[in-house]
């Protein structure tokens, strides 16, 4: 097989609906490595013979790897939405999406998109909930994956919620936000502590336009969000004139704004002005003296968006652009800095969850092996990225193996930030299956320590957690 080829085949749907069953094992599994992946992402690439025009669209599926005592079960289930079980009820389309228009006969007044549930998973206590920035939180249960309806927190989530909350340790929370677009656009501020029944909103802090906004990222003691310029059209899309994608606009004049606010006084937000710049994901932040430390993928611009309906599509036009970069945020004479750190195609960066919102030394991404390979399509590669050297060391899974984002998982007693684990879903062109990875992150060189392999593919996948025990 032609490396970057093939990887086109992983967008149909999931074939199998299972609960846990056993997955074969290739290799050796760690001893101390006892828990459970999910992992959750576009799965359902059509409603009712009609193709999804962008993959934010599909309806969601939800995969689990449980693992200890040297074995391995794996699930796999789609998320039946609130809105998906209307439509399915109706035996019609019934909702528009990001970039896939409704019935020709229906406008849903507000411009909410179908919530489906297809980018990320929030684990929070005993619960699971399965993430899409267009609407509320949808509960899942951990046994058997199947969807138990939308949920508003007790209360707490009126409409809804960001796909990308992030936990601090030092502060023994999840913190998360949501945009909410009128006539004057709000950034609310969500906590959630790791115990105790219910979160609290924090702020409510007015915007100076409605951009949109995709992940946060936190240190000891700020959220910090990035401000692209890139406008909604709210009036528009409130009366459901076109689409969510249609509606967006690539200001550039604007520049961008990062936006900082202090944990424990959230109502004096701080607002820096940039050049103009996208991005969809962050890495960590940390104080360092005066100034903040900002690690992220950046984007010159928002074309990455045609290359992700590109993928969709098994052909994409142009390759991504978004490489690593480390801002420098100057808080009391409000000024940006911005570096270069690394020149690849990546995206999907992680750090290990013991040094959220402190110094970090290493970034796990997935990377484009050239930007030929990103022309071509997906992500192939897997990086360790030392962002105190520069040192970039890669690992290729094999010939038409492309992995998705790889979480961390640190041995018990980790005494270091590699001192643990990385777990892709991996998906094999050649034999058409997926497999969770499991690679020692300390040596990834040496590939593999074990492979995890399901009987069928799985749809890939954006985000997940990890959950001990």
């Amino acid at each position: 097989m032609v490396a970057g080829k093939g990887w086109h085949r992983a967008f149909r749907d999931l074939p199998r609906e299972h609960g846990f069953e056993p997955l074969a094992v290739e290799g050796a599994l760690p001893e101390d490595l006892r828990g459970t992946l999910y992992r959750v992402g576009p799965a359902i690439f059509s409603t009712f013979g009609r193709p999804y025009r962008h993959w934010f669209d599909a309806d969601a599926g939800i995969m689990a790897a449980r693992i200890g005592d040297g074995a391995a079960a794996g699930a796999s289930r789609v998320v039946v939405s609130d809105d998906l079980a209307r439509e399915r009820a109706a035996g019609r389309q019934l909702y528009a999406g990001y970039g896939t228009p409704g019935p020709s006969w229906r406008r849903r007044l507000g411009g909410a998109a179908k919530n489906t549930g297809n980018t990320n998973l929030l684990a929070w206590g005993e619960r699971l909930y399965a993430l899409y920035e267009a609407g509320p939180p949808i509960a899942v249960d951990r046994g058997d994956l199947r969807a138990r309806g939308e949920t508003s927190l007790g209360g707490l989530v009126t409409d809804h919620l960001s796909a990308h909350p992030h936990r601090l340790p030092g502060r023994a929370a999840t913190y998360n936000f949501a945009i909410v677009y009128g006539r004057v656009t709000y950034l609310e501020v969500y906590e959630f502590p790791d115990v105790g029944a219910g979160g609290r909103r924090l702020a409510s802090i007015p915007l100076p336009w409605p951009p949109l906004v995709h992940d946060c990222i936190l240190s000891a003691d700020h959220m910090i969000l990035h401000l692209p310029p890139l406008r909604l059209r709210a009036l528009k899309q409130y009366l459901g004139l076109g689409v969510f994608e249609d509606n967006l606009e690539w200001e550039p004049e604007r520049g961008s704004l990062f936006l900082v606010i202090p944990l424990d006084d959230p109502e004096r937000p701080i607002f820096l002005e940039t050049e103009a710049c996208f991005t969809w994901h962050f890495a960590n932040a940390y104080a360092d003296g005066g100034e903040l430390v900002v690690d992220l993928v950046r984007y010159p611009d928002f074309a990455t968006d045609r290359w992700l309906v590109g993928l969709l599509n098994g052909a994409p036009k142009e390759a991504p652009t978004g490489t690593f970069y480390r801002a420098r945020l100057d808080l009391d004479a409000r000024r940006v800095a911005w570096e270069e750190r690394w020149p690849r195609l990546c995206e999907f960066p992680t750090v290990a969850d013991a040094v959220a919102g402190t110094r970090h030394r290493y970034v796990y991404m997935a990377a484009h092996s050239s930007a030929e390979a990103g022309r071509r399509g997906i992500q192939d590669r897997l990086c360790r990225l030392d962002v105190d050297t520069g040192e970039a060391i890669e690992v290729d899974l094999g010939d038409g193996h492309f992995p998705s984002e790889a979480l961390f998982v640190a041995r018990p007693q980790a005494r270091a930030e590699d001192d643990g684990y990385l777990l892709p879903l991996v998906y094999d062109a050649g034999s058409d299956r997926s497999y969770v990875a499991v690679l020692d992150a300390a040596d990834l060189e040496a590939g593999p320590r074990a492979r995890l392999w399901f009987d069928h593919h799985i749809p890939f996948t954006f985000h997940g957690v990890w959950t001990p025990g």
